[in-house]
């Protein structure tokens, strides 16, 4: 045989051992991914991060980093999903799972799943049908949906697609009317929760969005001029007077959460809790939930995950409802804040990149990943429901 056909021979017979090998586990999933081509259809997707390269493939360079960053040097970015390595979990055999459930139920609303979609601003950057693509995967896959005052889509045509009740993101803006308008609006459209957004309120330093932006030659003025244009096409917006506002109120303390609690009958959930003592004075100010969360490693570089967060938070916040977002990838890093105490977890990038990529489709495949994931593993850790997984299904590693 020629040495040539030797040598091909021979790499063939390499890649089929690397491929059944136990070495080929050595490498992290996220850097494996890297090194092979996006995917070309949902369907090929074995797991969430599969999206991601579809998603760098399919936007220009600033899109894709407005997603992608983090703040200063991305540590809390990373710190996100290096905190799910230091918690174990503890499979519990011989238990009878043909059967799971995976309801939960909050605020007198019942979730088929605890996993739900956050509020993503500006999804036209990532796909013409946007928000509606979301919600309508959303209704499809029976996921509940937070919607971004940053909206593409009008509030009420969202709702309509996402054939139930969605729930509020709010940034405040630096006018009470203007912020009154837009409570009222999310109101008046049927939303029963109004979750405030207080993570972003002193401004960051979003460096590797600004590196992107630097590889991006297109001219966006039309979609990105500051000032009264920037909310042309933000739908909450339309009607409202927007020159010389700005979204974020630096100046907001507790005492602007106690005047938004009166203004509206929607529950109140404070998104950007990190701390006991934040979680305390949710309580006191009449606050109806939490959401642990540090706007997915971009609003300030603490270097703390949020699932590290979660106990001190939970410790805090008595008996009032705790979700938690950033950096959730896996049906098991779901099921380990599950465990800690959360009643509820949130994605955010996952989709979107499945959006980007594949529309709709790629949402609803996001979706079914996790949500398959996490019933496995309450399998294997012997929890038939939601309420059985606890402390005791995980140990600190």
């Amino acid at each position: 045989m020629p040495s040539a056909a030797v040598s091909a021979l021979n790499r063939r017979q390499f890649f089929r051992f690397l491929a059944g090998s136990p070495l080929l586990a050595a490498f992290p999933a996220e850097g494996w991914q890297e090194k092979t081509a996006p995917i070309g259809d949902p369907k090929e997707a074995l797991g969430v991060m599969d999206f991601e390269a579809a998603a760098r493939a399919a936007l220009p360079p600033a899109h894709f980093g407005y997603m992608a960053t983090g703040v200063d040097d991305d540590a809390t970015l990373r710190a996100n999903r290096e905190g799910f390595q230091k918690l174990q979990l503890r499979p519990k055999r011989l238990m009878d799972v043909s059967r799971v459930d995976t309801g939960v139920e909050l605020f007198g609303a019942a979730w088929e799943t605890p996993i739900f979609l956050c509020p993503v601003g500006n999804q036209k950057a990532f796909h013409p049908d946007a928000e509606m693509a979301v919600a309508r995967a959303a209704q499809a896959k029976r996921h509940q949906m937070i919607l971004s005052t940053m909206t593409n889509s009008p509030i009420e045509e969202v709702m309509k697609a996402a054939g139930k009740p969605i729930w509020y993101q709010l940034y405040a803006t630096s006018s009470w009317q203007i912020t009154e308008s837009l409570v009222r609006h999310a109101e008046s459209a049927g939303c029963p929760v109004m979750a405030l957004t207080i993570d972003t309120l002193a401004g960051r330093n979003t460096e590797t969005f600004e590196r992107f932006k630097r590889l991006d030659t297109r001219t966006c003025a039309a979609c990105h001029s500051p000032g009264a244009g920037f909310y042309k096409r933000k739908r909450m917006f339309d009607g409202l007077a927007m020159d010389g506002i700005v979204t974020g109120k630096p100046d907001m303390t507790w005492d602007f959460i106690r005047r938004l609690r009166g203004l509206t009958k929607m529950k109140l959930v404070l998104k950007g809790i990190e701390t006991r003592e934040d979680a305390v004075l949710c309580r006191e100010h009449g606050v109806d939930g939490i959401i642990v969360s540090n706007h997915g490693g971009r609003a300030e570089e603490s270097g703390r995950g949020t699932i590290e967060c979660l106990p001190e938070v939970l410790d805090g916040a008595g008996k009032l409802p705790v979700l938690i977002d950033g950096g959730f990838r896996r049906g098991s890093d779901v099921f380990k804040a599950l465990a800690l105490g959360a009643k509820g977890v949130g994605i955010g990038r996952p989709y979107i990149w499945g959006l980007s990529a594949f529309g709709q489709p790629g949402v609803e495949r996001v979706l079914d990943i996790l949500r398959t994931e996490l019933v496995l593993i309450m399998k294997q850790c012997g929890t038939r429901s939601i309420a059985e997984i606890g402390r005791s299904s995980i140990t600190r590693a």
